[in-house]
């Protein structure tokens, strides 16, 4: 007689508990009614012989053994996954993916990351979002997005995580103000001082900056701006400084519309990092997405 296996749904089912914390979170995550997901859940206890889930009103939390089967599972349901996509590739069919990237990003390397992507699987066919990382982040989290790159450094724990490239904090300024005709370095107590224009809450370039100013008195901005261009716009028009991404400002000091103006915190980096939720192995168009990205220029 042969092996039983495992019901593949089911299992995404238990992993989908696992990671929301009650059966009613993780039937949404998969679309099921939650009484035929605690049927399920039920069922595939009694198969198993194992008690897999400890529940009370707070939600459902793994036992030991189910803990262990959970990561087991990510594994089958990873290369079950990866099955499919070949199959899909095998026949033809398109490969989709679901990507969000901040707008940093999304301006200036996922064109390019794009176009090898292209090369790479002809058959590839990639949604863009283009939102500020705290967003791109919730909705990889809800999984509204398959993928996500994002400027900030702060990563929820419950995604997996991958810095792609390091970037640069750049102070900038009109080449008619103040500092354009400065020789020394500004120190982070008078930028912090000064009256900047500034991405909006939510955005990475923000909260890199919040984070090099932190334990400063820090003036009220002089403009919030929604993004890059907005801010190299008001930049231009003498608006004030900005501290923005080399990335995003670098044809702007090519060409002499912005000049850089040096700061003690200059030489800073940060991670441009690509997020996701599920099994730590990314398989199909997000797995070589996520290559591309991180192959050296």
């Amino acid at each position: 007689m042969g092996e039983r296996w495992p019901n593949l749904q089911v299992l995404e089912l238990f992993v989908a508990v696992v990671d929301e914390g009650s059966v009613g979170a993780g039937a949404r995550k998969v679309g099921m009614a939650q009484s035929n997901a605690s049927r399920a859940i039920a069922e595939l206890e009694a198969g198993l012989h194992t008690a897999l889930l400890e529940r009370s009103p707070r939600g459902s939390a793994p036992t030991s053994r189910g803990l262990l089967l959970a990561d087991q599972a990510r594994e089958l349901l990873d290369t079950a996954r990866h099955f499919n996509e070949l199959v899909r590739s095998d026949r033809g069919e398109p490969m989709e993916l679901r990507v969000g990237a901040s707008n940093t990003i999304a301006d200036t390397l996922l064109p390019v990351w794009l176009a090898e992507l292209n090369r790479r699987l002809p058959q590839a066919r990639v949604e863009v979002q283009v939102q500020n990382s705290a967003q791109v982040i919730d909705d990889v989290l809800s999984g509204a997005l398959q993928l996500g790159f994002v400027e900030t450094p702060n990563v929820p724990v419950r995604l997996n995580a991958l810095v792609v490239r390091e970037d640069e904090l750049v102070v900038v300024a009109a080449p008619t103000h103040d500092w354009a005709e400065r020789t020394a370095r500004i120190s982070l107590q008078e930028l912090a001082a000064t009256a900047l224009v500034v991405r909006e809450t939510g955005s990475g370039t923000r909260e890199a900056l919040q984070e090099l100013l932190s334990g400063y008195d820090v003036a009220p901005p002089a403009q919030v701006l929604g993004s890059n261009a907005a801010v190299r716009v008001a930049v231009m028009a003498g608006a004030g400084p900005a501290a923005l991404s080399e990335l995003a400002v670098r044809n702007q000091l090519a060409d002499g519309q912005l000049l850089q103006v040096p700061f003690e915190g200059q030489g800073i980096s940060r991670p441009l990092t690509a997020v996701w939720a599920g099994p730590r192995r990314l398989t199909g168009v997000a797995a070589e997405l996520v290559a591309v990205a991180a192959a050296k220029p």
